[in-house]
């Protein structure tokens, strides 16, 4: 027997293992692609640990190498996995719980706007860790999960929200006429449900906050621009002077002078501008993907639950109406398959 052939009957048992645990990984991998959660999930995590263990355990264990020699390792392996325990049981122990508890109350999702202390984003993964969100600039932005518990977490509604704006006008400028102007501003923004707030009387200004509901959350940041720019042409366009956040000002002026542009900026309505993609199409981008894998995982649910009520009734169902059954049947299993592929695309394409 040749040395090749020796060693290849001495380790075959440990290259066996090895082989076995790759290919349930491999297998919980898919099987996970093609569940709810994903590879995201906590169940798929620590699955995953659980499989490496055991296959490195198993392979001590089949090593040809003397009992002593296989005890001492195997001691080894358990003084270290004390220590790293010992060690890192603080951190990731408490972030691997928060992750479990917000796996379990589902404050947020993928795509979700959050605010946290000073970080603002969108949701673009969770994991069993930590959760990264998309800032305004396009940055990723890494909070451990434990973070996320221990801090207050402001989510934006997904069925809209308030935008707002806060402007400072002079106590010379009656506040119907402000409310008025701001509640035209609101609506040129094409916010609905408009209003205004006397938010705070000031030593030298009114301070007003203008409303508005935004149904939309996918340009939020545009939304909000927008609200401003129109705040900027109702009160400049009607003489009124914008005195925020401080107004001083040392020059000799005449008293009938009004600081405001000398040719103020009115929207036309009759003009046509080029469309321009939201700046929030660049800026949340993985944000945004992260939310299309999380919807799309929702409609192939549904589809599913719907497949498997329709192959309930055609058990039960009437032989008369058993061919339009079958039909409907039919259809819901294509619609599965296509949003399986399609679901399985954005996962292969989404970056990890």
């Amino acid at each position: 027997m040749s040395a090749v052939q020796a060693l290849f009957a001495d380790f075959w048992p440990s290259l066996l293992v090895l082989g076995l645990a790759s290919a349930v990984l491999f297998a919980a991998n898919r099987i996970a692609r093609h569940s709810r959660q994903g590879t995201d999930g906590v169940l798929y995590q620590l699955l995953n640990w659980a499989i490496a263990s055991a296959a490195v355990l198993v392979v001590v264990i089949v090593l040809p190498i003397s009992d002593d020699t296989q005890g001492q390792i195997l001691s080894l392996l358990g003084v270290v996995l004390t220590a790293v325990i010992a060690l890192s049981s603080t951190t990731f122990v408490s972030n691997a719980m928060a992750g479990i508890m917000l796996k379990m109350t589902t404050p947020f999702r993928p795509g979700d706007y959050v605010r946290v202390n000073g970080e603002f984003g969108r949701v673009a993964r969770h994991s069993l860790i930590n959760t990264q969100i998309q800032t305004e600039w396009r940055d990723l932005t890494t909070l451990p999960n434990l973070y996320l518990v221990n801090n207050p977490v402001t989510v934006l509604h997904r069925d809209g929200t308030i935008i707002s704006a806060e402007v400072s006008i002079g106590y010379d400028v009656p506040y119907t006429q402000v409310q008025k102007l701001l509640l035209l501003a609101v609506e040129e923004a094409q916010l609905s449900e408009p209003f205004v707030l006397v938010q705070e009387l000031l030593d030298h200004a009114v301070v007003y906050r203008a409303c508005g509901f935004l149904p939309e959350m996918k340009q939020l940041l545009t939304s909000r621009s927008n609200l401003r720019k129109k705040i900027l042409e109702q009160l400049h366009g009607n003489g009124v002077e914008i005195v925020s956040p401080a107004f001083m000002n040392q020059r000799q002026l005449d008293p009938a002078a009004r600081i405001i542009p000398q040719q103020p900026v009115m929207h036309d309505r009759q003009a046509t501008t080029p469309h321009e993609p939201a700046p929030e199409e660049k800026i949340f981008d993985q944000a945004e993907a992260a939310a299309g894998v999380e919807e799309l995982r929702q409609q192939r649910e549904l589809a599913r639950q719907a497949v498997k009520r329709e192959k309930a009734h055609l058990k039960t169902v009437p032989e008369a109406d058993r061919d339009r059954v079958e039909r409907e049947l039919e259809r819901l299993e294509l619609e599965e398959q296509r949003l399986a592929e399609r679901l399985e695309q954005l996962e292969n394409a989404e970056p990890r």
